[in-house]
Parts: structure tokens; C-alpha cells; sequence
């Protein structure tokens, strides 16, 4: 009896230790990522509630409060216009935001992705203040081949006849010129290529009245700027001359012989004859 007794004393010493062993592991663990997490909200920072969207949104899309959530997100790292207060996102009794560019689940919303309370997708919210919109017509061959998208930067060539020179000429008239509507979509996610018939172009007025004169004196060609091209376009002038490398023959200057005479008087009448020039 004494013997079984013994055992069980024993035995449950074993598994006392054993779970005093097992509680300091596990204590040591928790301090341990307790430790750990707190290093990480040092270095992260304090944390503030921004707004993403809890699904994808296309162009055109309403974004209504069932599509957003708030998530926290590190304060040093808050993007630029991200919303982070409910009613500035949605005003009491305002109509919805429209979504103006792709966004993806659970990306902050910006205020450049969406526009003003009860605003449409539509052109106007594109332009940027002082600026205006100008369509140009273009075709496979003016319009790169339907590579064209909105946010696409191009340069103009202005191809025609000039007075006074032989053959048409094409000059770079605009550079640098940013498109915000292709045909009748200022949708910047197109993925398709499309042949189109019109673009709109962002320009101011000086430039609406030079794009306007070219396109109704000759032909408008359009060629896509690199997106890190930041080189400044130089003026650019070619005609058929120059380009088939014609050189106009000057005519032969004529020299008029020198001739001399002298008068003599008969009676009444006044007699010139030929004489050779001595000077």
C-alpha cells in the first residue's frame, strides 16, 4: 500500500513539474511576442483610421458606404487626400461620390479617385483650373494606331501648305500636350486598342486658338510622349525639299554687255552711232 502511495506521490510530482515547466514556456513565449509586438508599434508609430474600399471599383462606379470600411494605418505613412472622417467622405444629405479611377479591395480612398459629393465621372472634373478641352480628329495613322489612352501625353505636328514655299511642310506645333478623353470616355483603365476618330486634348486657350487654326489649315498628327520622357521637345521643321534632299538650282544671273554712243547733229535731225567704251 505504502508502495502504490509512493508512486502516486511521485507521479504527481512529475506532472506538477511538468506544467510548471509548460506555464514558464508559454509565459516566456507571450512576453516574448509581447516584446515584439511593442518593438513594431515603436517603430510603426501611432495609428490612425483611414477609409478603403472593401471590393474592387471600376471608372464610373457609385461608391456608396457598403463598399468602404475603416482599417487603422500607420500616421507617418497616410497617403496624401486619404479620407479619414465619415462625414467629409459622406455628407449628411449629399449625393454619392462617382469613382474617377480604378481602385483595388481594401486601397485607401483618395479624394483624387472620386469626385465631389453629387458630381458625374464627366470631363469637366479632369481639367484642371485655367485649362481647357479641345478635340482634335485623328485616325489609324494620326492617332498611333489607337494606342492612345486618357493620361497619355502627346506631342502635335501640324502638316500643310505655306505661301511662298514649294510643297507641303510639317512643323511640331505643340509638345508635351496631355490627353484626357479618347472618343467619348475619359476612362484611363482602357485595356482594349481602339481606332479612334477623336481626342481631347488639355490645353490652355492660347493653345485651344493655335490647335484651332492648325487643324483648319492642314492635317494634325499626334505622337506619344514616353511615360518618363521629360525631355523639352525642339522646334521641328521638315518639307518635301528637305526631306527627299532637293536642292533648288538659282537661275543664272544675265550680264547686260556695256555699250557706248555718241550724238552727232545733222540739220534736224540727231544721228547716236556706236562707239567702243574707253572707261
Amino acid at each position: 500500500m505504502r508502495m502504490v502511495f509512493g508512486l502516486v506521490l511521485v507521479l504527481g510530482l512529475a506532472l506538477a513539474g511538468f506544467a510548471v515547466y509548460m506555464a514558464q514556456n508559454y509565459m516566456s513565449a507571450t512576453e516574448a511576442a509581447l516584446q515584439k509586438e511593442r518593438a513594431m508599434r515603436a517603430e510603426i508609430g501611432p495609428l490612425k483610421p483611414v477609409f478603403v474600399v472593401t471590393k474592387d471599383l471600376n471608372y464610373g462606379d457609385t461608391l456608396t458606404p457598403e463598399d468602404v470600411r475603416q482599417i487603422p494605418w500607420p500616421e507617418s505613412a497616410l497617403p496624401v487626400n486619404a479620407f479619414t472622417d465619415e462625414k467629409v467622405l459622406f455628407p449628411e444629405g449629399a449625393k454619392p461620390r462617382v469613382v474617377l479611377r480604378q481602385m483595388e479591395m481594401y486601397e485607401p480612398i483618395l479624394a483624387a479617385k472620386v469626385t465631389e459629393p453629387g458630381e458625374d465621372a464627366g470631363l469637366t472634373t479632369r481639367l484642371t483650373k485655367g485649362m481647357r478641352a479641345f478635340a482634335i480628329t485623328v485616325d489609324v495613322s494620326s492617332g498611333v494606331s489607337g494606342f492612345l489612352r486618357p493620361g497619355d501625353t502627346v506631342d502635335v505636328y501640324w502638316t500643310g501648305e505655306v505661301a511662298g514655299r514649294d510643297g507641303e511642310m510639317t512643323r511640331l506645333i505643340e509638345s508635351g500636350i496631355n490627353l484626357v478623353a479618347v472618343d467619348q470616355t475619359a476612362n484611363a483603365e482602357l485595356t482594349n486598342t481602339q481606332i479612334a476618330r477623336t481626342v481631347t486634348v488639355e490645353v490652355t486657350p492660347q493653345q485651344v486658338a493655335r490647335l484651332a487654326q492648325a487643324q483648319a489649315t492642314g492635317r494634325l498628327s499626334l505622337s506619344l510622349v514616353g511615360t518618363h520622357d521629360e525631355t523639352n521637345a525642339e522646334v521641328v521643321e521638315v518639307n518635301s525639299a528637305g526631306l527627299l534632299g532637293i536642292v533648288k538650282e538659282e537661275a543664272p544671273e544675265i550680264v547686260q554687255e556695256r555699250t557706248c554712243s555718241v550724238k552727232t547733229r545733222k540739220g534736224a535731225d540727231v544721228i547716236e552711232m556706236p562707239i567702243p567704251c574707253t572707261d
